[in-house]
């Protein structure tokens, strides 16, 4: 199908990454139906009718986790779909005792909504929590980290609390689910799924006015703000799940996107980063390359793992990753001077 014929879905349209994901869709001649939980927000809507060619060939739609059956109308047409919301934060009120129940009703309700409209491939942002080389008995970590490592659930890492745990939760248990709709094109079985398991994601989107979530994290060595303490504590627990930290940069995340988008056929389960660095390697990174900020000598000690990055299957498909180490703490620098939230 020609890419001015083809329609695609991306839930969760106003954030980090799924707002440059719609930019890159839309430059590419695709048109594109965006979800958000709220037209009413002038804020969000905004940025997403300010792109190129979105008069044309954006259409938006409101859809909210906690009422998934809203998702229907905005797939329907379409021949992708890109799942990018996640709930961050319960929401009382509805049938769903947590943000856990909430996203895996809606990863099944989005994938049945799928079948029904007759999507060819969904293509899920799940994340590396999901995939820790934990060792299910708790004593120590796997040699490497890679596609066939899942989260053992019953376990606590070092500087979890409620909120961690429940988007580990909430991630690990929705892709498990969004992966048992899979099938193959190939063998004429209907809906194909790829689930993207996402490193902390860095770069300078420059669509948005704030610092991302992600963005916080990793710059959460040089400032003591909202994220300061907290940011540095999520960061750290992404250490203890993963052993290191896979990042990768925001870009390289939506051209993974498309990629998958692109492939003939494809299906199963990739993790996408492109480095694997521990806390204290950026910490050392930020003293060399941008003294201007002190960094606490806490920052630059650390426990030394062997543990090694394995995955290569986004690779063996001939996906290239184009932004390094330095570039993705560069401009997660950039970003944060360019939103206010560093001020040197």
């Amino acid at each position: 199908m020609e890419k001015n014929e083809c329609r695609v879905c991306v839930t969760g349209g106003a954030g980090y990454i799924a707002s440059e994901l719609i930019r890159k869709l839309l430059d590419e001649g695709y048109t594109v139906h965006a979800t958000l939980r709220n037209l009413g927000d002038a804020s969000k809507v905004d940025i997403l009718k300010s792109l190129p060619n979105a008069n044309s060939r954006l259409l938006l739609f409101q859809a909210n986790i906690y009422n998934p059956t809203e998702f229907q109308h905005a797939i329907n047409g379409c021949q992708y779909v890109f799942h990018l919301a996640s709930p961050l934060q319960h929401t009382e009120g509805y049938q769903f005792k947590n943000t856990t129940e909430a996203a895996v009703a809606t990863a099944k309700t989005i994938a049945m909504s799928c079948v029904r409209s007759g999507v060819r491939r969904l293509i899920y942002a799940a994340s590396i929590v999901s995939a820790s080389p934990l060792k299910d008995d708790g004593s120590g970590y796997k040699d490497s980290m890679d596609e066939t490592c899942w989260t053992p659930l019953s376990l606590s890492a070092n500087f979890s609390d409620d909120h961690l745990a429940a988007y580990r939760d909430s991630k690990t248990l929705s892709e498990k689910e969004i992966l048992s709709y899979g099938s193959s094109i190939e063998e004429g079985r209907g809906l194909e799924v790829v689930t993207l398991g996402i490193g902390l994601v860095g770069g300078d989107n420059t669509l948005l006015s704030y610092t991302p979530g992600s963005v916080a994290l990793f710059i959460s060595h040089l400032v003591d703000k909202v994220y300061g303490p907290h940011g540095y504590k999520a960061l750290k627990y992404l250490e203890e799940l993963g052993g290191k930290i896979p990042i990768v940069h925001v870009n390289d995340v939506c051209d993974a996107f498309i990629f998958c988008l692109n492939q003939a056929s494809i299906n199963g389960r990739f993790l996408c980063a492109s480095s694997f660095v521990s806390s204290v390697e950026i910490a050392e990174y930020y003293q060399e390359n941008h003294p201007e900020f002190p960094i606490k000598q806490e920052y630059l000690e650390g426990t030394k793992r062997e543990v090694q990055w394995g995955s290569t299957r986004l690779m063996e498909k001939g996906f290239e990753y184009r932004c390094d180490t330095k570039m993705i703490l560069d401009d997660c620098v950039r970003c944060a001077r360019r939103t206010g939230y560093l001020q040197k």
